[in-house]
């Protein structure tokens, strides 16, 4: 039962008769209980909706457009609480972040519903077997699961959580039933890397419906106070998961026509070795876990600046990232003042105070390093930042400093870049009026 807090205007649910304030109870004879029920349950051309008003149930017919909204509205997204993670992991990230921060920065969720909706990972010890059962009635696919390693005994350690090892039977149940399942695994040295990463991509790879699998490494941040050892990975161990991946992938590749598992960035670039090809990423599954994303971004910097046919005219222009991507920064820097001579681009990586130095990525770049770090120094007409920088509301660091403070300490404009690399060139071309 779910209140509806609002109905939209000349919706199937307004034209019905269906009011802001009804508890909506049944779509289609069907109890609802949140988002994943309402719009399963709703797909119908024709609906029959039962809501409770004044302690009345009222039945309402629906005309619609199939898989159209019906109208109604909910206090919160999911049209009740998230879920919270319930594991205590030895590598969580949240666990290491400083104190005073934003309060919905600490919230840790763990939600189903969310993997399906959103794309988040999880890690289905909030299951129950009825839960397994209604993704599959439903086909909510693909679930994104964080699996970190398919030893029970050493899930259940590295997660904190006593469930943990017996949990993994859903993976099976989920692959029985037809669902396709995006896999990470977060991988901390010497526990499971090494032959244990190599006995999970095994067994995960028995999965018939096992699109990708990811292996990233854990964040280590400066708070770490009270929290297990862990050691960062180094060029040899780095080139050890490379080389375990490598190996599945090619052994996947035979079998089933798609290499399947792959090895984050930050591996290959803490091992100083060449990321993959472009054809080595095949469909780019697992973009959002890192993998492949630098890859991906040259590619379409070097299409967009093989098309492009604006004017050589001078510009002066910063690219602030993360210590991880200085690198890759420069040679996209490189390769467009080679085009446009009259081009001038300076790359700064920042440092990460906030966190530690041991973060490196961009997205963990917080607005207060930002200024610290490039307060008086020549950044030309604009400073350019990528997007995940920002929250995703796009007005915010992490820290909490704003786009504008970072504009009124620096004093110069900032555009914020999409992902793709052809917005990259396009805001260092794009003359500022």
């Amino acid at each position: 039962m779910v209140r509806i807090q609002s109905v939209i205007p000349g919706s199937p649910a307004h034209r019905a008769g269906i009011k802001a304030g009804d508890t909506l109870l049944y779509v289609n004879g069907e109890r609802v209980c949140d988002v994943l029920d309402y719009r399963f349950y709703g797909t119908d051309a024709n609906s029959v909706v039962t809501v409770s008003r004044d302690g009345e149930e009222l039945t309402f017919p629906l005309h619609n457009r199939e898989y159209a909204e019906l109208g109604m509205e909910f206090s919160t997204y999911l049209m009740d609480e998230k879920k919270r993670c319930t594991n205590n992991c030895i590598f969580c990230f949240i666990d290491q972040n400083p104190h005073g921060m934003r309060e919905t920065i600490y919230f840790k969720d763990d939600d189903e519903r969310l993997s399906f909706l959103q794309g988040n990972y999880v890690t289905l010890t909030n299951l129950r077997e009825s839960d397994i059962q209604r993704i599959i009635r439903m086909h909510i696919s693909p679930v994104n699961v964080s699996v970190h390693t398919m030893n029970p005994d050493l899930r259940v350690k590295m997660m904190g959580n006593r469930f943990a090892g017996e949990k993994l039977r859903f993976l099976k149940l989920l692959d029985e039933g037809g669902i396709r399942i995006n896999a990470q695994l977060v991988l901390c040295r010497g526990i499971n890397d090494g032959e244990e990463l190599s006995y999970s991509l095994n067994e995960l790879c028995k999965l018939e419906n096992l699109e990708s699998l990811a292996a990233v490494p854990c964040g280590m941040t400066a708070h770490r106070e009270g929290l297990p050892e862990l050691l960062p990975f180094d060029k040899e161990s780095a080139l050890d998961v490379i080389s375990r991946i490598e190996a599945k992938a090619e052994e996947c590749l035979a079998a089933f026509g798609s290499r399947k598992v792959y090895a984050s960035d930050e591996f290959y670039l803490t091992a100083e070795k060449e990321l993959p090809s472009d054809e080595a990423y095949e469909d780019y599954a697992q973009l959002e876990n890192g993998v492949g994303m630098l890859r991906l971004h040259t590619v379409e910097f070097g299409y967009a600046l093989e098309d492009c046919d604006l004017p050589d005219i001078p510009r002066h222009v910063s690219i602030a990232t993360g210590m991880l991507a200085k690198a890759h920064m420069e040679e996209l820097a490189a390769m467009a003042m080679k085009r446009f001579p009259s081009l001038k681009v300076d790359v700064h990586a920042i440092v990460n105070r906030f966190f530690g130095e041991t973060i490196t990525v961009s997205g963990l770049v917080t607005g207060g390093d930002l200024i610290d770090q490039l307060r008086g120094k020549d950044l030309g007409d604009t400073l350019l930042i990528p997007e995940n920088m920002l929250r995703h509301e796009g007005d915010l660091f992490l820290d909490s400093v704003s786009l504008r403070d970072v504009e009124e300490s620096l004093q110069i404009p900032v555009s914020v870049t999409a992902r793709d690399g052809e917005d990259l060139l396009k805001k260092l071309l794009e003359k500022k009026s």
